[in-house]
C-alpha cells in the first residue's frame, strides 16, 4: 500500500491547477462554434441545455420551431447549439439554436448559390419592400417584385409553407441573402410553355381562364401558357373595352389563331367560333335600302351605326344633313340612338358599308323645286356677301345665290353689290334649281324684266337698226349714251361722224339726242355699240338707191341734200 503510494505519488495543487486551466482553455476556445448539448429541462417557454460546460444554457423554445409551427422538443433530446459566450453575468452559458441553424444553413446555401440551384424556404414575415424567408435557419429577403410573375395582391396563401426559391445575392459578412420565387416560376413556366407550344396548332379550340385585362385585350391562361385575345377578336360586333364582355377569372373557349414559336406568342380569337355576319351582307343590305340601326361610335368624321351584331356601317358627316355644313356629328346623333339609314355602298371584301342619314329625310332642294319652280319670286335675308355674289337665306334652311351679273341690268355687278348689306331683306326671281349640286340660282335684275327683250320675249333691238339715244357722258374717246331706262351704249370717237373734222366728242352735250346705228349687241354685258358714221353712210346709200336712177340731171350733192332734208322733215313731222 505504501509502496503503491510511493510509486504513484498524489497529484499536487499545481497539477490540479494545470488540469483546470487546460479544461477551461479548451472550453473557452469553443466560443463562436456549434456544439452539442442535452435538454435537461423545459421550463415554460425555455429549454435548459447542458453542453458539458461549467454551467447550463437557456434557449427559447421558439428557436427550435419552424416558422408557423410549435417546437417538438423533450427532455433528453440532443441538440446542436451555437456557443456565443461561456458565461454571462448570471453565470450561465449563452447559447443559441437559431444561430446554429443559420451557421449550418449558410454552408449549404453558399454551395447552392455557386451551383445555381434552388433552395427550400418559408415566407414567414413582412418587411418594408418585401418579405422575410426562412431558409433552414438563414433569414433571406424576398423583394415584392420577386414574389410572382404578376403582381400579387394577397400573399397570405403563400406564407408559412415550404416552397423553392432562387438565390439572387449572398453576402455572409453582412448576413444578407436575397431570393426570388418569381425566377423559379418563370423557369418552370418556360419549360411548360415550350412543351405546350409544341402541341399547339392554329385552328385548335381551347379552354382557358382570363388572367388579366388591358385596354387592348385580355390574357388567357391555357394551362401554363398565356395567349393574347385581342379586343378586335372578341366579337364580331364593336367592343369598346374588353371588360364589356370579359372578367378576370372567367373561363372562355378560344381558337388558336396564330402561334409564334420564336417569341412564344399566341394569338387567340373568340369571334372565330361564331358564324361571320358579313357573309351574304350585300344581298341582305341592298343599295338604296332603308334600315334601322343603333349608333355605336361617334367620331369627328362621322358616326358608326350597327345594323346587326357584328355589322356596322359609317354615316359620313357629309351624309348627315342636307343643309348643315362644318359641324360635329355629335350635334346630329347621340350614342346608342336608334336611327334610320339608307345603304349607299357595300364592300364585303373590305367589310365596309357606307350609310346615309339625310337620304331618309326630305330633300329640301327637291321640295324647293316643287314648291317654287323657275320664275317664282322669293324673299330672303342676305346671309353672306362674297366677291362673286350674294347668298340669300330661304325657307327650309336652304340658300340661293345672286351672281354679280344678275344684280343689275346696267350697273356693273362689282358696283351694284355695294348697295347691299348683310341682313338686308331682298326679293329675287328663281333662275335655276340644281337638285344634284344643291344650288339655287337667283336674280334681282330679272324682277324688272330684260330691257333688251319685249313682252313677247323677242329682242327689242337688232344689229343695223337706227335708234335715237341720249348723251349720258362725254368722254375723250367717245360718248356714253342711254336707250330707254336701263340700256347703255357707247359711240366711239371715230364713229361720231363720217367727216373726220366732225369726229369731236366736245361737239355734243349731255342730254342731247343723237341718231345712231346699232353696230354690235353684247347680250352678256347688256351694252350696245352705236355709230353715227355708220348711220350717215347707210342714209347715203339709201338716198343713192332712191334718187340715183332718176334722169333729172341733179348732182350727187343735190340728191343727198334732198334725201337728208326729207329725212329731217319726216322726223320733224313725227
Amino acid at each position: 500500500m505504501s509502496q503503491t503510494m510511493t510509486g504513484a505519488s498524489a497529484p499536487t495543487k499545481e497539477d490540479f491547477a494545470a488540469l483546470l486551466d487546460e479544461s477551461f482553455g479548451t472550453q473557452g476556445s469553443l466560443e463562436g462554434e456549434v456544439i452539442k448539448g442535452t435538454v435537461i429541462a423545459i421550463e415554460n417557454d425555455v429549454a435548459v441545455i447542458d453542453c458539458g460546460l461549467k454551467s447550463e444554457g437557456r434557449v427559447p423554445l421558439r428557436e427550435f420551431a419552424a416558422p408557423g409551427s410549435k417546437a417538438e422538443l423533450k427532455v433528453g433530446d440532443t441538440v446542436e447549439v451555437f456557443l456565443d459566450q461561456m458565461e454571462n453575468a448570471h453565470g450561465e452559458a449563452v447559447i443559441s439554436r437559431e444561430k446554429a441553424r443559420r451557421e449550418e444553413a449558410w454552408q449549404e446555401l453558399e454551395k447552392a448559390f455557386e451551383d445555381g440551384g434552388r433552395v427550400d424556404g418559408v415566407i414567414f414575415g413582412r418587411v418594408k419592400g418585401g418579405f422575410t424567408v426562412d431558409l433552414s435557419g438563414a433569414i433571406a429577403f424576398l423583394p415584392g417584385s420577386q414574389v410572382d410573375v404578376r403582381p400579387v395582391r394577397d400573399v397570405t396563401p403563400l406564407m408559412n409553407i415550404t416552397q423553392p426559391f432562387q438565390i439572387l445575392k449572398m453576402d455572409k459578412r453582412r448576413g444578407n441573402i436575397v431570393v426570388s420565387r418569381r425566377a423559379v416560376l418563370e423557369e418552370a413556366r418556360a419549360e411548360q410553355r415550350a412543351d405546350l407550344l409544341q402541341n399547339l396548332e392554329e385552328g385548335q379550340v381551347k379552354e382557358g381562364i382570363v388572367k388579366n385585362i388591358t385596354d387592348y385585350g385580355a390574357f388567357v391562361d391555357l394551362g401554363g401558357i398565356d395567349g393574347l385575345l385581342h379586343v378586335t377578336d372578341m366579337s364580331w360586333r364593336r367592343v369598346n373595352h374588353p371588360s364589356e364582355i370579359l372578367g378576370i377569372g372567367d373561363t372562355v373557349k378560344v381558337q388558336i389563331i396564330k402561334v409564334n414559336p420564336e417569341n412564344q406568342r399566341i394569338s387567340l380569337g373568340m369571334k372565330q367560333l361564331e358564324s361571320d355576319p358579313w357573309e351574304g351582307v350585300a344581298a341582305k343590305y341592298p343599295v338604296s335600302g332603308r334600315f334601322k340601326g343603333r349608333v355605336t361610335n361617334i367620331t369627328d368624321y362621322g358616326a358608326f351605326v350597327e345594323l346587326e351584331p357584328g355589322v356596322e356601317g359609317l354615316v359620313h358627316v357629309s351624309e348627315m344633313s342636307w343643309t348643315k355644313k362644318n359641324f360635329h356629328p355629335g350635334k346630329i346623333v347621340s350614342q346608342s340612338q336608334e336611327v334610320e339609314v339608307m345603304i349607299l355602298e357595300v364592300d364585303p371584301d373590305k367589310r365596309r358599308i357606307s350609310l346615309g342619314l339625310k337620304q331618309c329625310m326630305e330633300n329640301p332642294w327637291e321640295a324647293f323645286a316643287d314648291k317654287l319652280p323657275v320664275g317664282s319670286v322669293v324673299e330672303g335675308q342676305v346671309k353672306n356677301i362674297t366677291e362673286f355674289g350674294l347668298f340669300i337665306g330661304l325657307d327650309d334652311d336652304v340658300d340661293g345665290m345672286v351672281h354679280l351679273s344678275d344684280i343689275d341690268w346696267s350697273e356693273p355687278g362689282e358696283k351694284a353689290i355695294e348697295r347691299f348689306n348683310k341682313g338686308d331683306v331682298v326679293k329675287a326671281k328663281v333662275l335655276d334649281v340644281d337638285v344634284d349640286k344643291e344650288r339655287i340660282s337667283l336674280g334681282i335684275k330679272q324682277l324688272d324684266g330684260d330691257p333688251m327683250v319685249n313682252e313677247s320675249g323677242e329682242s327689242r333691238f337688232r344689229k343695223g337698226e337706227i335708234v335715237t339715244c341720249t348723251v349720258a357722258a362725254v368722254k375723250e374717246n367717245g360718248l356714253e349714251v342711254t336707250l330707254g331706262d336701263n340700256l347703255t351704249g357707247f359711240i366711239r370717237k371715230q364713229d361720231l361722224a363720217r367727216d373726220r373734222s366732225e369726229q369731236r366728242p366736245e361737239r355734243f352735250a349731255v342730254g342731247e339726242k343723237v341718231d345712231a346705228q346699232i353696230t354690235n349687241i353684247d347680250r352678256n354685258t347688256r351694252k350696245l355699240t352705236l355709230s353715227v358714221k355708220a348711220r350717215e353712210i347707210a342714209e347715203e346709200k339709201e338716198a343713192v338707191a332712191q334718187y340715183g336712177s332718176t334722169d333729172s340731171g341733179a348732182s350727187l350733192g343735190d340728191i343727198l341734200g334732198a334725201a337728208m332734208k326729207e329725212a329731217r322733215d319726216e322726223k320733224g313731222g313725227k
